[in-house]
């Protein structure tokens, strides 16, 4: 049998062909052009063969089935013309395996993603794993573009027009077990039944699942005119097409070719093609080495954690623990009394319940997650997180007998968003054994965490910090103890420069539509009444000490009349006993709502060029990083230095 560089070959006594994916020199699989012709050879010598009844495609990696198209590759593109060819040159080849007389099997164990689910749309049949870990999915769009391999043609022929554009139009992916109930898989097993039961398929002359008549009606001319009309709202209300084009070229693709024939493939090729040369796709796969760089950083350490203690179960410290323990982490969570550990647990089994689904798997998560109020978990855990109120005599008490009581190697770290570590530190024995793990609201949502270094920490401490992030599935970004550290520091003079503007007698919802119009996930108004105007008004107190940062009256009188934002019910804007803003009157601006933006991402720049002259983080890459991971800020603009240097600002 034939030998390859990144396939393996291996018939069965029962005549079924196992083409086991290795991609040379990787731990995961991802699709190049050589890795294409390597499958193309191998298909076209498998349709002349009389030898098999039918045939497997598998991982033969430790993680994941196809993690998609190699990355690296989009930025070698000569031009559109290269680009689309190459598109089209993939949709042929998969076209092959389509084609085959015998049965074709996808055999999916974790991720199977981009390319690989365009792989594996390819094949006759699809068997996945059935536990969380496998995850099956389009997440092109995330990267500015959509599918080019087929994606967005066969998956709706599979399990019609509207499952398969909720999936290709979002980027999200669904489990083994979601992707059987949606008809993408034809079967979803426990582990030790895959090889079975992608042999049964292989052999079995099974009829493919066949698309509804209503899909089918979907796919009428005038039925995809209007639903087109309808999609392209329900996407407006969340992107822009200026924004993000990707979703769009979806939709208009559909609604002008259809899924039958060979138009649509070809029309999803010359769209994808030109996507790749777009900004938006530019920047936003810059994002994804910037998330990959973040994610590398963990490599320096071989930490790893089996027991979390965390002392404060108020908002940020209750759903710290919880994440922990969601992670498979056993976890204990101290406070003064039961009564204040008690809501933590309540959030924990609603975030549990969401993220888990399944009873027990919930019930094994409440099981990791135990109230400690005796403080016994400290001597046994192997990273401390404190998490109490914003005073830095209490934290340095508090340090001063932990270094006592903790396992020498244990992590002792503090979420404080502005103490500077080498205030706390001061106290301790042990100045070196301290570093920041600062978590943002809400826990479960933020990617970021601030892996936080002072004057005296210890090197190697940080570099266990930065793994313990990643082991609980943050993205840890370094930063040296200053005042606000990294995204406060930035965030809050754009915050307080929004607030700046409301006085000068520009409408709150004015300069809200301007920010949300340039990118942001929340106007800068709105994003402080979420997070608590006694929170920014603290922040911007701190800050204003070291950095002489002027504070807004407005938002001092609306702290001090107990107008809180969201959390009261009213600060900046109202809202329902729900939490919900209630609409106001349209306010009238005649004025470009850009010369607002500008004015404000301006004082987002001049800090984060602040930043890095002192050194809070080590390069512009990180910063980007940081912003766009622990503020949002808009991903297809790349991040502030990125988008700075587009528009040659301060050049």
């Amino acid at each position: 049998m034939k030998q390859y560089n990144h396939w393996r070959l291996e018939g069965d006594t029962d005549q079924v062909l196992w083409i086991a994916f290795d991609k040379q020199n990787a731990s995961v699989n991802t699709i190049n052009q050589e890795i294409m012709e390597e499958l193309s050879d191998i298909l076209d010598g498998l349709a002349k063969s009389t030898d098999y009844k039918g045939v497997v495609i598998a991982s033969a990696k430790k993680q994941g089935f196809i993690a998609g198209a190699d990355i690296s590759q989009f930025g070698k593109f000569k031009d559109v013309e290269e680009s689309i060819h190459l598109l089209r040159r993939g949709q042929l080849i998969f076209d092959k395996i389509e084609n085959l007389k015998i049965p074709s099997v996808a055999l999916i164990e974790g991720f199977c993603l981009g390319g690989g689910l365009e792989l594996a749309l390819a094949c006759r049949y699809r068997v996945a794993e059935e536990g969380a870990k496998t995850r099956l999915g389009l997440p092109e769009v995330k990267l500015g573009i959509h599918p080019g391999w087929g994606g967005t043609v066969r998956l709706p022929r599979l399990i019609g027009v509207p499952r398969a554009f909720n999936l290709i139009l979002s980027g999200h992916t669904v489990t083994g077990r979601a992707a059987a109930k949606l008809g993408l898989v034809d079967a979803a097993v426990p582990k030790r039944h895959l090889i079975n039961a992608a042999k049964y398929y292989a052999l079995q002359s099974a009829k493919p699942r066949q698309v509804s008549l209503l899909n089918k009606v979907i796919n009428i001319k005038i039925v995809r005119t209007l639903l087109a009309a309808y999609l392209r709202k329900k996407i407006k209300a969340k992107v822009s097409s200026a924004h993000y084009p990707a979703p769009f070229c979806v939709i208009d693709n559909w609604e002008q070719c259809g899924i039958d024939g060979n138009g649509p493939m070809e029309r999803e090729a010359n769209t994808c093609g030109k996507l790749f040369f777009s900004e938006t796709s530019e920047n936003l796969v810059r994002v994804f080495f910037l998330q990959e760089r973040l994610k590398g950083l963990a490599k320096e350490s071989a930490f790893t954690s089996r027991h979390v203690h965390v002392i404060g179960a108020g908002t940020m410290g209750g759903d710290i623990a919880a994440w922990c323990a969601l992670q498979g982490m056993h976890v204990t969570l101290q406070d003064r009394e039961a009564k204040f550990i008690a809501p933590a647990i309540k959030r924990a089994a609603i975030l549990f319940k969401e993220k888990l689904k399944e009873p027990h798997l919930v019930q094994k998560a409440m099981d990791r997650l135990q109230p400690d109020i005796a403080g016994l978990g400290v001597a046994r855990a192997d990273v401390i997180i404190e998490a109490i109120y914003e005073n830095l005599a209490a934290k340095q008490a508090l340090f001063k007998l932990l270094e006592t009581q903790a396992k020498p190697e244990a992590i002792l770290a503090t979420n404080t968003s502005s103490i500077l570590l080498d205030d706390i530190n001061s106290v301790m024995q042990a100045p070196e054994r301290l570093v920041g793990i600062h978590f943002f609201n809400p826990v479960a949502k933020m990617l970021l965490v601030e892996v936080v270094q002072g004057h005296r920490s210890s090197a190697s401490v940080v570099a266990n910090a930065i793994a313990f992030a990643r082991q609980i599935d943050r993205l840890p970004l370094p930063v040296k103890s200053s005042p606000g550290f990294l995204v406060n520091r930035v965030l809050m003079p754009y915050l307080l420069q929004s607030v700046e503007m409301l006085e000068e007698g520009i409408p709150a919802t004015v300069i809200d539509k301007a920010m949300t119009d340039f990118g942001m996930p929340m106007g800068p108004i709105a994003l402080a009444d979420t997070v608590g105007l006694d929170v920014c008004l603290s922040v911007a107190t701190y800050l204003g000490q070291h950095l002489d940062t002027p504070i807004p009256a407005r938002l001092v009188s609306l702290v001090e009349r107990g107008k809180l934002g969201r959390k009261t019910g009213s600060g900046f804007y109202q809202y329902t006993k729900n939490g919900k803003p209630i609409k106001s009157k349209a306010a009238t601006y005649d004025k470009p709502l850009t010369d607002i933006a500008d004015r404000l991402v301006l004082r987002m720049l001049n800090e984060s060029f602040a930043c890095l002259r002192e050194g809070v983080v080590t390069d512009a890459d990180l910063l980007d990083a940081g912003m766009i991971f622990g503020t949002g800020f808009a991903p297809f603009r790349g991040g502030p230095m990125r988008y700075a240097k587009g528009k040659n600002i301060f050049e």
